[in-house]
């Protein structure tokens, strides 16, 4: 992968890239200048960017459209700028709980509006006429779900065009005669670079528009643009991309658009390292994004290979947010030597503004062939059930008071209270509140049940799980965002 990526960034000079190549870097570096601090957290709403829309439909560098309206009557708004004759349409969160992209569309419009980088906003908008299309799905954004309130999933809504949301994509691609198409969306951050230890932090896909996946001037365009992103990509996040599998769907928009006749472009964000809110991957969308358009621009994306494309690797799904191997379980009077992957599950609050975690062990046994975002080697550690802080307490007060690392050096991970308060959805400690006549369950590990547990070593307990994080017990930080309640 290294050598591919430095391959593709020796190359760049000799294609006429080496210019948008040096914009990357400004791009980058000067990136706080123009990210919009008023969505800095993924579950954004119409309601935080409407008043964002509203300031560019009163900028005469903008002209704003309402294009449409959701199921829900939320306003659906074109954001266009540029005089050129090539039209690049972008659209974002058609997935509602898909914003990333949403958040860099509006770093994008801060760089436009900016008096910065003239030359190549010059040569940009003397070129394209840009249109963004953000948050195609709101009332899924409101629930932070994928679907619509119709309950159906609008990428998969290209022929029948149910939705209005699907017929408002459908006649602004059609009104623009778009050449070029950004799809945005975010995937599960799971994803893994083929065969690495990497999450694909950014995956690409060139649509296919039929089955026999064959490949026109249409599709090919597209191509480019992605092996050329990936190539700046490269610079900041070596390894971490992917893409996607091109399989033919019928009833997809990308496949459709791209059968259309607009060089489509599916932008996919996934997981960075203790990244949990996107903000690195926002700036990479904005980065590789900003530098594609520029390239198109300029046209010189036409002489790179397409044959560089297929060397992206594939998308895989073999990541863990915690992996622990190699520990020794004792179950029936036998000891076993496991393996296990876990997933730190977000639920959302009833508003939908702000989450818990309530973990799971995804898989156990043999997991070789899988990586994590932690991984912890437990050769010589023995699994060890938890148990219950020997006194019951009355209030969450007094649990607070609690030393949380002596608490769990001793071996307990719960706490039982005589009355936990009804209203209380999770613990708000590094350790799991019980009600009075809560039996602890021995300990079964399996798929599905929630990761708590201690590794012992020498008869000494050195490490905590805790609803799925983990605690190094010799350390004084203990960086467990919630425990679980069980009443």
């Amino acid at each position: 992968m290294k050598q591919i990526a430095l391959a593709l960034l020796c190359a760049l000079p000799m294609l006429g890239l080496g210019q948008s190549s040096a914009l990357t870097t400004q791009l980058y570096d000067t990136y706080e200048n123009y990210k919009e601090g008023s969505i800095g957290k993924r579950r954004i709403k119409r309601a935080d960017i409407q008043p964002l829309i509203a300031t560019y439909r009163s900028n005469p560098k903008f002209k704003v459209s309402t294009v449409g309206r959701s199921i829900g009557g939320k306003e659906l708004s074109l954001i266009s700028l540029g005089t050129g004759d090539v039209n690049v349409f972008l659209w974002s969160q058609m997935h509602g709980d898909e914003p990333t992209a949403t958040q860099a569309i509006f770093d994008i419009l801060n760089f436009f509006d900016s008096k910065d980088f003239k030359e190549e906003k010059e040569a940009i908008l003397s070129n394209l006429s840009i249109h963004f299309l953000p948050m195609l799905n709101p009332d899924g954004a409101e629930l932070f779900q994928r679907r619509n309130l119709l309950g159906i999933d609008i990428n998969r809504d290209a022929l029948r065009l149910q939705s209005p949301e699907s017929k408002t994509l459908k006649r602004v691609r059609d009104s623009l005669a778009a050449d070029f198409g950004f799809n945005l969306h975010d995937q599960s951050t799971y994803y893994n670079a083929e065969r690495t230890d990497k999450p694909a932090t950014i995956s690409y896909l060139a649509p296919a528009y039929n089955y026999e996946k064959d490949i026109n001037e249409v599709r090919g365009n597209a191509m480019k643009i992605i092996v050329f992103m990936n190539s700046i990509l490269q610079k900041y996040t070596p390894g971490q991309v992917g893409r996607y599998n091109d399989d033919f769907e019928p009833r997809a928009f990308g496949d459709n658009i791209q059968k259309w006749g607009t060089s489509t472009i599916l932008i996919e964000s996934g997981g960075y390292p203790n990244d949990t809110e996107k903000q690195e991957i926002r700036k990479l969308n904005y980065v590789s994004i900003l530098s594609a358009i520029y390239t198109i621009a300029k046209q010189n994306y036409k002489e790179i290979a397409i044959g560089e494309y297929e060397k992206i690797p594939e998308n895989d799904r073999k990541l863990f947010d915690l992996k622990i191997t190699n520990a020794s379980y004792n179950l029936m009077g036998n000891s076993y030597k496991i393996d296990v992957g876990i997933h730190q599950v977000e639920v959302d609050y009833a508003d939908h503004n702000s989450f818990w975690y309530s973990s799971r062990i995804l898989d156990q046994g043999d997991l070789s062939t899988y990586y994590g975002y932690e991984t912890l080697d437990a050769t010589g550690y023995t699994i060890k059930q938890a148990t219950a802080y020997p006194k019951t307490l009355n209030t969450l007060n007094e649990v607070q008071s609690l030393d949380f690392g002596q608490l769990l050096k001793d071996g307990h991970a719960y706490v039982r209270m005589s009355t936990i308060p009804a209203k209380q959805l999770n613990s708000p400690f590094p350790v799991h509140l019980i009600g009075a006549n809560y039996k602890i369950p021995e300990l079964k590990l399996q798929p599905g049940i929630n990761p708590t547990f201690f590794l012992e070593k020498d008869g000494r307990l050195e490490y905590a799980v805790i609803n799925g994080f983990l605690v190094n017990l010799s350390q004084s930080n203990i960086e467990v965002p919630n425990g679980m309640i069980y009443k």
